[in-house]
């Protein structure tokens, strides 16, 4: 393992809908943690109930809620507008929990599809994130009417609560070049076998130009005629990938995150202390 260094966070990449960050100082459970909530906890909002009030197309009723259901709602501003989900899960009664989007379409004499775009929210805030998903096709004559409630929700409860689409951590690499074990040019094969080309032959070594690009894939190594290469990794520097759904923006999913985190590290200290103090 590589030497540890100093707490640093660098945004290395950043889009609307992703985000790279490199973490130095963090051991791997803390940024697994950080990854994981983010998955699982960071709230969201979704379609939890839908009351038809007409449904003649294909589909069955049950098809459509959970289609409306994984439709990815705008959700930035509904983090601070509408109830947690522990106040409002199973609870419809509660004002301040749900965002209603509503959805009337017939077909005439042609057969139509109905996208999210046809989605009517009573929330400017909470509307669909892409306008172009599919929901049902209605043959001439057939008519879908509903009522949908959305709520927020966490990702452990169900998938479709999930702001991410991808969360992943990786290892920067670190490559040692044993020049005593090469044999001229003919080491050089593995500059020329590496699939992310991030190897170079300079000042008569063996060096990774871009460890942020190496994925470990280990061809180099396995394709060295000499063992002349040695591949570890920093214990305390990992690169974070976040990829949103599009519900909330990837930066915010991390902060939302890091609290979330930081809530949970406050509660423990504060129960482990109430705990010592009882037994004294």
């Amino acid at each position: 393992m590589a030497e540890e260094s100093k707490h640093h966070t660098k945004i290395i990449e950043k889009s609307d809908l992703h985000v790279k960050v490199l973490l130095e100082g963090y051991p791997l459970p803390f940024v697994n943690a950080i990854r994981r909530i983010c998955i699982a906890e960071v709230p969201t909002m979704a379609v939890d109930y839908v009351y038809f009030l007409e449904n003649t197309s294909p589909l069955y009723d049950e098809i459509i809620a959970h289609r409306l259901g994984l439709i990815p709602l705008t959700s930035d501003e509904a983090l601070e507008k509408y109830g947690k989900p522990e106040e409002c899960a199973e609870r419809e009664d509660k004002p301040n929990c749900y965002a209603k989007l509503y959805l009337e379409a017939e077909a005439d004499k042609e057969p139509i599809v109905i996208y999210s775009k046809d989605l009517i929210s009573d929330d400017p805030d909470v509307v669909p994130v892409q306008k172009n998903i599919p929901i049902v096709m209605l043959g001439p004559g057939q008519k879908i009417s509903l009522e949908a409630r959305a709520r927020l929700g966490r990702g452990k409860e169900h998938a479709k609560w999930s702001p991410t689409s991808v969360a992943v951590h990786k290892y920067i690499p670190v490559i040692e070049h044993r020049k005593h074990l090469c044999k001229g040019t003919e080491c050089r094969i593995c500059i020329e076998v590496c699939p992310k080309k991030v190897l170079e032959f300079r000042d008569d070594k063996i060096v990774l130009m871009d460890p942020l690009k190496c994925n470990l894939c280990r061809e180099c190594i396995m394709k060295c005629p000499t063992n002349a290469l040695k591949i570890s990794w920093y214990n305390d520097k990992f690169l974070l990938y976040i990829e949103s759904t599009g519900a909330l923006k990837p930066e915010r999913i991390l902060i939302e995150a890091s609290k979330i985190l930081e809530e949970k590290a406050q509660k423990l200290l504060s129960d482990i202390e109430k705990a010592l103090g009882e037994r004294r």
